[in-house]
C-alpha cells in the first residue's frame, strides 16, 4: 500500500514506480483510492473511471481545490525512479507526480484545515480532451468540481504561474498541378508553395501582451509539413501543420480570426483548439494564496486545466514543484528541495 505518511519525496518516488501512461492509470487509481479509503478516512471519496475526488465535508465557508492529473507521457528507458544528488529522476517526476504527492501529503495529514478542500486525482490529461478525466467528472458528477479557488499542482518550479495560453492548430494548404517530375514545366510544385507559407511565419514577430503584471508571449510555429506522391511525381498538394500558442485576452474565436487573415489566400483548417485562461491575480483568494507561497508569479506558457476551471468562473493559478522545461524529457526529473518546501508552504496555507 502507498504510504501517505511518508515524507513526500519517498511518496513521490513511490509514484513514479507505478507506471501510468495515459490510458493505463488503473493501476495507480485502485492504489491511490485504497490508500485514501485507508489512511484519510476524514474524506469523502468518489471515483468516476480512474479519477478520484477526495472532499472534506465540514462547515467552513470557502471551499479550494487542488488537482493534479496522475498519467504520464510514454516511458522513454526512465523507470525505475532513482536519485542522484538531490534531483529524484523518472517519467513524471516533474509532470506532475511530485505535485501528485503534494497532494497525497496533505489529504492525510491536514485533518482539521482552514477552509474546506477538494483533492482531484485525474486522468488521461497528456491525451485528446474527450479522455480528460475532468471531462467525465464535469459531465457526469459536476457538483464536486464546486469550488472558490483552485490550484493546478502542474510543474512550475516552485513558483505562482497565473493562467494559461490558449492553443490552436490549424492545417494550411497549398495546391499544385501534377506532372512527370522529367516535364516539370507542365506541372506546379505544391511543396515549393509553401515556401510561401514558411516565409511568413519565419518573418512573424509574435505578440507580448501584459494581463494583471504578467507578461504573455504568443508563439506561431510550424510544428510538421507533408506532401509528396512518388519520388518522380511533381506533388499537388502540401500540408503545413502550425500550433498558435495565444495569449489569454484572445478567445478562440480572435485566435481564429487572426490565422485566417494572417493566411489569406490559403485554405485553412482548424484540428485542434482549447481557450486559454485569464490569470485572476487580482482575485482576494488567488492574492491570498500568492501571500502565503511568496516569490513573484509568472505567466504559463502552455495550457494547462485552469482553463477548466477558469471556464466554470473558478480562479486558478499552477503551482508545483516540478519544472516545466524537463517535463516530457527522457531525463525528467525534480528538485527534491522544491518538494519538501512545498509541502511546507501549501500545510500552513490550508492549517488553522
Amino acid at each position: 500500500m502507498i504510504d501517505l505518511f511518508a515524507d513526500p519525496v519517498a511518496l513521490c518516488a513511490a509514484l513514479i514506480d507505478i507506471e501510468s501512461v495515459s490510458g493505463n492509470e488503473g493501476q495507480l487509481a485502485d492504489l491511490i483510492e485504497e490508500a485514501l479509503r485507508a489512511q484519510a478516512s476524514h474524506l469523502a471519496i468518489d471515483r468516476i473511471g480512474n479519477s478520484l475526488v477526495a472532499r472534506t465535508t465540514g462547515s467552513c465557508s470557502e471551499r479550494v481545490i487542488l488537482a493534479g492529473h496522475i498519467d504520464t507521457v510514454p516511458v522513454a528507458q526512465n523507470l525505475p525512479s532513482h536519485f542522484e544528488g538531490d534531483r529524484l529522476f523518472g517519467v513524471g517526476s516533474s509532470d506532475m507526480k511530485s505535485g501528485v504527492a503534494l497532494q497525497l501529503h496533505l489529504a492525510a495529514s491536514i485533518t482539521n484545515p482552514n477552509r474546506e478542500i477538494t483533492f482531484i486525482f485525474y486522468e488521461c490529461e497528456e491525451i485528446e480532451a474527450e479522455r480528460n478525466g475532468l471531462t467525465h467528472i464535469a459531465r457526469e458528477r459536476p457538483e464536486l468540481l464546486a469550488g472558490d479557488f483552485a490550484v493546478l499542482l502542474e510543474p512550475t518550479d516552485g513558483v505562482v504561474e497565473g493562467g494559461c495560453q490558449g492553443t490552436m492548430r490549424i492545417e494550411v494548404r497549398t495546391r499544385g498541378v501534377r506532372a512527370h517530375s522529367a516535364r516539370s514545366w507542365l506541372g506546379e510544385n505544391a511543396i515549393h508553395g509553401a515556401g510561401e507559407i514558411l516565409d511568413l511565419l519565419n518573418n512573424h514577430e509574435p505578440r507580448r501582451v501584459l494581463i494583471d503584471g504578467l507578461e504573455y508571449r504568443e508563439g506561431l510555429q510550424a510544428v510538421a509539413i507533408s506532401g509528396g506522391v512518388a519520388g518522380n511525381v511533381i506533388p499537388d498538394e502540401c500540408v503545413v501543420t502550425i500550433n498558435f500558442r495565444f495569449a489569454p485576452d484572445r478567445s478562440e474565436a480572435d485566435a481564429e480570426r487572426f490565422l485566417r487573415i494572417f493566411f489569406e489566400g490559403y485554405p485553412v483548417r482548424i484540428i485542434d483548439s482549447a481557450p486559454g485562461a485569464l490569470p485572476g491575480l487580482t482575485r482576494p483568494a488567488a492574492q491570498e494564496f500568492i501571500a502565503k507561497i511568496g516569490g513573484v508569479p509568472a505567466p504559463k506558457f502552455g495550457w494547462t486545466d485552469v482553463a477548466r476551471f477558469t471556464a466554470l468562473n473558478i480562479p486558478a493559478v499552477n503551482f508545483g514543484p516540478g519544472n516545466p522545461s524537463l517535463a516530457h524529457t527522457v531525463d525528467e526529473s525534480v528538485d527534491i528541495e522544491l518538494i519538501q518546501r512545498g509541502a511546507t508552504q501549501l500545510k500552513e496555507w490550508l492549517s488553522p
